[in-house]
């Protein structure tokens, strides 16, 4: 079985040595990295580049929102999935914006942080019910005004970026539009180009921020 590389990244040495165990414990999942903070993190991961990372958000030195930028600049094929006691609106939006391609709270229970884990690897974005209500009140209360047009998206791509909003994972996209798994990344490839973004969560924050899409 191909095991899923994750790197632990937390300050809290009783959380994250649970979390850690519990992954460990599981089928097809390993920690490839265990850090108390993200001063190296660039350093730490490139010895063995895990394919998702769990990231706390305050800790000392780089919070984990600079953290999520620096990673996504360095390896922007890593996914990171926030997981914090936070969940005001701002740290949200400032997490999402730097990349993180999801946002759990830490009284999440382990199995559906696994859950989680495996969505955002599927091409799915990650977010608790609770979350995603605080991401969609801020960007109603702060949007502004846009033409899609403006990015000379064409109606495929807005299309497919209309099913990323839905939270509609690569395959699911492929099938909704009747085109190969491969035609849909060269399609979102296209779309994070126009947008001027890096990431599925940028992406779902800008149509949604700037009425990309209805």
């Amino acid at each position: 079985m191909r095991k899923v590389n994750i790197a632990l990244c937390e300050d809290n040495e009783y959380f994250r040595e649970s979390l850690r165990q519990y992954i460990e414990d599981t089928p097809g999942f390993c920690v490839t990295s265990c850090l108390s903070s993200a001063q190296n993190i660039i350093e730490a991961i490139q010895k063995e580049v895990p394919q998702l990372i769990l990231m706390d958000i305050d800790m000392p030195g780089m919070t984990g929102i600079e953290a999520t930028g620096l990673v996504k600049r360095h390896f922007p094929e890593i996914q990171v999935l926030i997981l914090t006691v936070y969940e005001d609106d701002e740290k949200i939006f400032k997490a999402i914006m730097a990349g993180a391609n999801g946002y759990l709270l830490k009284k999440t229970a382990p199995g559906k942080i696994l859950e989680s884990i495996n969505e955002v690897l599927e091409g799915g974005a990650s977010m608790s019910a609770s979350i995603v209500k605080k991401v969609l009140n801020y960007f109603n209360q702060n949007s502004q005004t846009s033409n899609a047009n403006a990015y000379t998206l064409s109606g495929r791509e807005l299309d497919i970026l209309k099913c990323l909003v839905n939270g509609d994972s690569y395959k699911m996209i492929a099938d909704n539009c009747d085109i190969s798994i491969g035609t849909v990344r060269s399609h979102i490839s296209a779309i994070y180009r126009k947008l001027h973004i890096n990431s599925k969560s940028e992406a779902v924050a800008k149509a949604i921020k700037e009425k990309l899409v209805d």
